[in-house]
């Protein structure tokens, strides 16, 4: 059993920057892929950037080149650094944690075998 607890949620400018912390603990946190998802009012959960066990990382597109996921195993944490930030980032982010062995279902939301219960993220004009 993983908990997962993200912190660093906040009210920021459009244009600003947040770092997004989930520390894990209970499991084995660096035999699991990390996983952040966003979640809008109303609209379903959505991948946005994905680190391996052994570090290689995903974004979706509408991310790429602001948001940058990495890992400390050694804290248990994994972060999300965003910057540049937009109207529509403006959700709550998850952080979750899939089975090594499920990589190939890294942007599916439904595979993910833990979650945090989400930071607030928003961004205003």
């Amino acid at each position: 059993q993983v908990q997962l607890v993200e912190s660093g949620g906040g009210l920021v400018q459009a244009g600003g920057s947040l770092r997004l912390s989930c520390a894990g603990s209970g499991g084995a946190f660096s035999s699991y892929h990390m996983g952040w998802f966003s979640q809008a009012p109303g609209k379903e959960r959505k991948f946005v950037a994905v680190i391996s066990s052994g570090g290689s990382t995903e974004y979706v597109d509408s991310v790429k080149g602001r948001f940058t996921i990495s890992r400390d195993n050694a804290k248990n944490t994994v972060y999300l650094q965003m910057n540049s930030l937009k109207l529509e980032d403006t959700a709550v982010y998850y952080c979750a944690a899939l089975h090594f062995v499920k990589y190939y279902s890294r942007a599916s939301p439904s595979e993910y075998d833990y979650w945090g219960q989400g930071t607030q993220v928003t961004v205003s004009s």
